[in-house]
Parts: C-alpha cells; structure tokens; sequence
C-alpha cells in the first residue's frame, strides 16, 4: 500500500466531535496521562459527550465495552465500594469511544486526525528530550541512575506509548518536510524514554507495517528519521547519565544535525548510504562509551517485575473466576538480602485485569480487544489503515509490559488511532458491523 494519496478538498475541519475528543487526548497529556482523578474525569467527560453526539450504531465493539464496563461495576459494588470499579470501566470507554467517534470521519478528516495525533506526539518527545537536556524533574524520571524522559505524562514508559503508536502511524502519511520532522521527534523522543518496552513495541508496529503496507515503503518512510533520531539520542545519551554534568549544548548539535539527517537523507543519492552508516556509527559510539551506565537498559532483567509477576499469579488462583476486586491488586514479594517489596502494578495489564476482576474481566477485555481489530480487518483497504492496524498493535504489545490502561491518554489515542481504520459509511464504505 503507497503512500496516502488523493485529492483533498481545499478546506478539511476536523469534526466536532473528533475535537472533543481530541480535546480529552490533550487534556490527559497535560495531566500526567490522566492518572489521577480530575484529569481522568475531565478526559472521560469530553469523550462521553463526543459519543452522546455522534451517536454510534451498536456493534460488537459497543455491547463488549459496555459488558466490560457493568461488569467493572458490578465486581465493585460485590466488593462494597462501586466507585473501585470506575477506572476500569472510565478506561474502556474512552477506548471504545474515541475509535467509534473518529469512525465518523471521512477520509480527509481522518488524515488530518492522524497528522495531529502524530504533531501532539512529536511535542511529547521534543518536552521529553527537553526535560533530559534541561534537567526539568516534573517531566522526568530518575532510574538506576540515568533521567529518562516523561514529558508532561510523567512516566516514560506511557510517553512512549503515545509515541510508538502515532509514530507507525505517521509513516503512512503523505511525504512533507513537517511530516518528516514529526517522525524523526518521535523516534528521538522514544529512544530519550530509554523504554525497552517501548522500543519493543515499535519494533512489532514497524514489523506489521512492513507485512500490510510493504517492506519497500516503510522503510523508505522509516529510515530517514530513524537514522537522524539515533544521532539526536547518541548525543542526549552524556546527559542522561545523573551523575554526570549534563551536556546541552552537545545535544542540541546532535538534534539539529539529526534533524538534517532525516531531511537530507532522500535527497542524497548515492551519498545516503555512507551518511547512514556514519549516522549509525556515531549512535554506536555514544553507546559504547556510556556502555556501564546504560547496561540495565539492554538487559530483559527486571527482579522486581518478576516478583510482582509471581505474586499477582498467586492472588489469581485465590479467586480466578471473579478476581480479587478492582483496586485490590497490590502485589508483595521477598527480594531475599533486600527484604519484602510491594508494587501496586504488575506492570501487564492483562494479569492486571486477571488479578483484579478474574477470568470473567479477562475475556471481556480480550472480546474488546478482538472486536476492535475486527473491525480494522474490516476496513483494510483505506490508506489510512496499515498505519491504524500497526499503532493498535503498539499499544497491545506494550500492555504486555507496562500499566497502560491506568492512563487515558495511551488508551484515547490507541481508539484514534484504531478508528482511522475502522469501516466508515461517510466515504461510501459498507460498515457491517451492525447487531
């Protein structure tokens, strides 16, 4: 599939109900991912509203979301306390209601839509690069001695999220310098993350990409801002090490120098292949030189994630068909010489939601998440589709590792992104997806 092409009209308004939910997107980046109450109320409400106002036809989507939501409720209602269920059934429905919102977009509505989510994800990397070089500590997280970008969301490993997600979906933009600049802020801002499930995650995204749009283009969309974001990182990475006296002026040589990288590239013929491998090296260099202070992060070690994992296992045979209750999966485990530790996540959300509201729960979620690709089967064929299929994907891999859907804003833009490629009757596509 080539790139996003076709007559756009000479004036394409984003729906308003699509801003409104564009809006919730907004609002939970702003406020640290919408993890806590008035950022999760506020991005919850505006969603809501964007589906009181479209309306939707009821599909499988909506009926499974709307089981899993009851059935978050119900779970805590049986546990004494109703509003213990509200995180869970807020999370799906600003899920379910963004993709079915952005579904009533046409085409170039649709195109626009993704261009913003991919310009808001390109500022979460630029703050998080700048949180790094600046040394800004509310929008950066300190861990086994390097600062790891977080930008506005706060946690790195959701920024990255955001960012892998709207980055595959940006590869299948129409080719423009702003879009190439996006890309290559994104890759950058990843890589400031020091996510190892992100990078996974993007990785997967890049590999499916490859199998619905084609290994020719994506690699001709993804190469450039990839090989300029791993000269920007490799002169962030001085500044990331905490015990070390950051180098800003360094990193801003190696962003700009990356940025000229992923817009000089396509045009340097025969000259692209010795800058890229020049590009590389210089990246390969940074990290070797920093190798010790950087080891955790190349290593699938996580002693605390283990233990959390084993633990959240051991509450799940204590109930496994109704779970121990939303908001009761604390996880505690012994670390031997460095005694007892407790982590309110398990860092995967589908043991999360396993724990918390059993097997029942589980498959809700899993129908949800069937559902939702379903209907992207459905609506293959649309230039926007490999790109919606792959983000989703992003998201679906990276809950295997982190708290995602604790946060709104990755699971607002995963429904974005999914609905860019959802059937849609404004451009004379069958839905067939009605009950």
């Amino acid at each position: 599939m080539g790139d996003v092409v076709g007559a756009r009209r000479d004036s394409v308004a984003l729906p308003v109900p699509v801003l409104l939910v564009v809006a919730g997107f907004a609002a939970a980046v702003v406020a640290q991912g919408g993890y806590y109450l008035p950022g999760r109320a506020l991005s919850g409400l505006l969603v809501v509203l964007a589906v009181v106002l479209v309306r939707p036809r009821r599909n499988v989507l909506v009926v499974l979301g709307g089981a899993f939501a009851a059935w978050a409720l119900l779970r805590g209602l049986l546990e004494g306390d109703v509003l213990s269920g509200l995180p869970s059934a807020v999370a799906v429905v600003v899920f379910a209601g963004a993709a079915l919102v952005a579904a009533q977009a046409d085409h170039d509505q649709r195109e626009l839509l993704a261009g913003v989510l991919a310009g808001v994800g390109a500022l979460i990397g630029f703050t998080g690069w700048i949180a790094v070089v600046f040394r800004l500590p509310s929008w950066s997280t300190v861990a086994e001695g390097l600062l790891r970008a977080g930008s506005t969301l706060t946690y790195p490993n959701a920024a990255a999220a955001v960012m892998a997600a709207t980055a595959v979906l940006s590869l299948v933009l129409r080719p423009a310098p702003l879009t190439a600049v996006m890309r290559f802020l994104l890759f950058a801002g990843i890589g400031a993350t020091m996510s190892r499930a992100g990078v996974i995650a993007l990785l997967v995204g890049l590999l499916v990409l490859c199998a619905l749009r084609g290994v020719k283009e994506t690699l001709t969309a993804a190469v450039p801002p990839l090989l300029g974001a791993a000269v920007a990182v490799g002169a962030l990475l001085p500044s990331m090490r905490v015990a070390d006296e950051p180098q800003p002026w360094l990193a801003v040589a190696g962003l700009v120098a990356g940025a000229l990288v992923t817009l000089g590239l396509p045009g340097l013929g025969r000259w692209a292949a010795p800058v890229a491998v020049l590009s590389l090296a210089g990246g390969a260099v940074a990290v070797h030189s920093l190798a010790g202070g950087l080891a955790t992060r190349f290593s699938f070690s996580s002693p605390d994630r283990a233990g959390a994992t084993g633990a959240a296992l051991d509450l799940v045979a204590q109930a496994p068909l109704l779970g121990a209750g939303p908001g009761n999966g604390s996880f505690f485990f012994d670390r031997g010489n460095e005694g007892a530790r407790v982590m309110r996540y398990v860092h995967n959300e589908y043991l999360q939601v396993l724990v918390e509201l059993g097997a029942v729960g589980l498959v809700l979620a899993l129908g949800v998440v069937a559902a939702a690709l379903v209907l992207l089967w459905r609506g293959r064929g649309s230039s926007l589709w490999a790109g919606a299929m792959a983000a989703v994907v992003v998201v679906l891999v990276h809950s295997g590792f982190d708290f995602l859907w604790h946060l709104p804003a990755v699971l607002i833009v995963a429904g974005l992104c999914a609905g860019t490629g959802f059937p849609s009757t404004k451009d004379g596509m069958t839905e067939g997806t009605t009950a």
